[in-house]
């Protein structure tokens, strides 16, 4: 377990990169004679059709609603081995990050509504600064904070674990569309078939896969939001019954996905997603009421939420701190937990899919500012925290790192 967890550490911070570099991109072709020629590829239409059966979207959506379910099915799988059979599995353990994570959504919920509250559509993103950028955040933490214990980075992967069911949930509750019936009996026949393969002893992946393709495209065609799917799929995979390679089958896949999910599906979704431009944009819409609520949200709530709820926890016996860490390192990772980007911009995009671009534009112009703040404050924080660490301390944080592998 601890080599899958070192390896995942190790994507995260070559793809927290690359997303810094796919979201560059974007925003130069955005803002440049190009962008016109970017809006028309993502605008493309794609049509998939099998008899009767038709799926038409263009290639935006099919990157947000398909890509993405692929990575919320590795984000499914991850959760799923780490509450059975990983660091999610005893209470002591889930105490500390997951009161952090409530308090992490709550937090920039607040602030938002605080500056939109009066505004009927904008009301409706509360839930776009709650959500911790997992791959984007520990990617600045390898960066900086090489030589933190170990027990951070734990902390930071759960918080933003528990980050990401929270999302899945306010997603399935909030943001789903008018449901089709028929699609829902589909899916649900979907998951029973899984469940059946699942008790029988199905020893391959294939038909899991392809019963779950069904399951995402039933979704798709519901009104529930398709990347729900990927989620729902990875609870049915086994996760200690070997394949017919001898291999057991859900750490497989997990392992098989990683540099997919890094290196292609969020770096593609990132460069679809945070091309805003900026030409004609004013300081009247850079200081918007939403705009505002997303950025200090990120930035503000996240931290406050994060720190405060756990500094309270810590101090009133309820949870230890991480082991080898001590309170500044802690208020870094706080203030990395505040980098939303991917999850961000994803429901921002759900949120205000049918409202015009102003919308979406502040989405992003938010999104950016307030993870900006947060990678660069934090990775500062823990840098400094690490430059500045004690020979006792570097001894501590060799002994928790012996101590996890």
């Amino acid at each position: 377990m601890g080599n899958i967890f070192r390896q995942m550490i190790q994507h995260d911070a070559a793809g927290g990169v690359l997303l810094i570099c796919a979201a560059a991109v974007a925003l130069l072709l955005a803002n440049s004679p190009a962008n016109v020629f970017y809006q028309y590829v993502l605008a493309v239409p794609v049509t998939v059709a099998i008899g009767g059966f038709e799926i038409a979207k263009p290639l935006l959506l099919w990157v947000n609603d398909g890509l993405m379910a692929i990575f919320f099915l590795m984000v499914g799988l991850e959760i799923k081995r780490e509450i059975l059979d990983g660091h999610l599995s005893s209470l002591p353990q889930v105490v500390l990050p997951g009161l952090g994570a409530l308090a992490g959504i709550v937090g920039p919920a607040l602030i938002y509504y605080a500056f939109t509250y009066d505004d009927p559509i904008a009301v409706d993103g509360w839930a776009i600064p709650s959500a911790t950028d997992i791959a984007f955040a520990l990617g600045v933490f390898c960066l900086f904070g090489k030589h933190l214990p170990l027990s951070l980075k734990l902390f930071l992967l759960s918080v933003a674990i528990f980050d990401d069911i929270g999302a899945i949930v306010i997603i399935a509750l909030f943001y789903s569309q008018e449901l089709s019936t028929l699609s829902l009996v589909v899916a649900a026949s979907g998951l029973v078939a899984l469940f059946a393969l699942n008790r029988l002893g199905a020893n391959s992946l294939t038909p899991y896969l392809l019963v779950g393709l069904v399951v995402w495209a039933a979704v798709l065609k519901s009104g529930v939001h398709a990347t729900l799917a990927g989620f729902v799929i990875a609870w049915f995979i086994p996760l200690r019954r070997e394949n017919v390679d001898g291999k057991p089958m859900l750490p497989t896949l997990e392992h098989a996905l990683e540099p997919w999910v890094a290196f292609m599906i969020l770096p593609i979704f990132a460069f679809a997603n945070a091309g805003v431009s900026l030409i004609g944009l004013s300081m009247e819409s850079l200081f918007s009421p939403m705009t505002l609520g997303i950025a200090l949200g990120l930035f503000v709530g996240k931290q406050v939420g994060v720190f405060g709820i756990c500094w309270l926890a810590i101090k009133t016996g309820l949870a230890k701190i991480p082991e080898g860490s001590n309170w500044t390192q802690l208020y870094g990772v706080s203030l990395l937990c505040g980098i939303g980007f991917t999850m961000s911009l994803f429901i921002g995009s759900l949120a205000f899919e049918e409202q015009g671009l102003a919308y979406q534009a502040s989405v992003k112009a938010g999104v950016l500012i307030g993870s900006i703040m947060s990678a660069l404050l934090g990775g500062f924080v823990i840098s400094r925290t690490t430059s500045h660490k004690t020979s006792e301390e570097v001894k501590d944080d060799k002994v928790s790192n012996v101590n996890y592998s």
